[in-house]
């Protein structure tokens, strides 16, 4: 027997968090964005899927009092983890149904929260597009069906992916889903273009990219076709 403590648990390397980061966690391409609309509007600021803090933690370290709000316990767990000490109020709630402890001036929702939501999110999500000048656009989430709908209502032009996830899965059960998914898609026609969408390389194994090479290949990737060229 030895008087030796047990290593001490962090929330920041929870499977979930760690999952969080290698998805998201260093992106910071749209951090001048939400810079400039927090500088313009005031605090407080509310974050919608703020998940393990990437962009709540920026902000406050910028000088904002935000709120982040997910629905995910662990994730929430990491981010008050990593917030201690700044002006953050992680939120435990779904986006789709919460109370805010106060009003706030600003609320952002960042990288792919739109498309983990269905139906109606999707249908505002057009209409932003339409209001930006946008013609066509190309998508690969979840609900990539409710997503469709949107877009056939709406009248503009998309190529929608049905996903493709295949990490510690078998490949042959994932590759069937996503054909299900595709075929689903397909019915739809015109104005949607159906895709197989396999997320990136360290979700998708060999076998499945190859498979959607010879199908359709949409890898994730984010472009907006509008009337204003673009350059990156």
């Amino acid at each position: 027997m030895t008087n030796e403590r047990p290593p001490e648990t962090s929330a920041s390397t929870s499977e979930a968090a760690i999952w969080h980061d290698v998805e998201c966690g260093a992106y910071a391409a749209d951090f001048k964005v939400w810079d400039e609309l927090a500088d313009r509007c005031g605090d407080p600021i509310l974050e919608l899927g703020a998940g393990t803090g990437r962009l709540a933690i920026h902000l406050a370290r910028r000088g904002h009092r935000v709120i982040g709000l997910d629905y995910d316990e662990a994730l929430i767990a990491a981010q008050a983890e990593r917030a201690a000490g700044l002006p953050v109020t992680p939120l435990l709630a779904d986006a789709r149904d919460f109370d805010l402890p106060e009003p706030v001036a600003l609320v952002l929702a960042p990288m792919q929260l739109l498309q983990m939501l269905p139906d109606r999110i999707a249908r505002l999500a057009c209409l932003e597009f339409i209001r930006s000048g946008t013609t066509r656009f190309w998508d690969m989430y979840w609900h990539p069906e409710a997503t469709a709908r949107a877009v056939a209502d709406a009248g503009i032009r998309a190529t929608i992916g049905a996903p493709m996830f295949d990490k510690g899965r078998d490949p042959k059960e994932a590759q069937a889903e996503a054909e299900e998914s595709l075929a689903t898609l397909s019915v739809i026609g015109d104005p949607i273009t159906a895709a197989l969408a396999p997320h990136s390389i360290y979700m998708v194994s060999e076998e499945s990219l190859r498979q959607a090479a010879a199908r359709w290949l949409a890898p994730h990737r984010r472009v907006l076709i509008t009337g204003t060229p673009v350059t990156e």
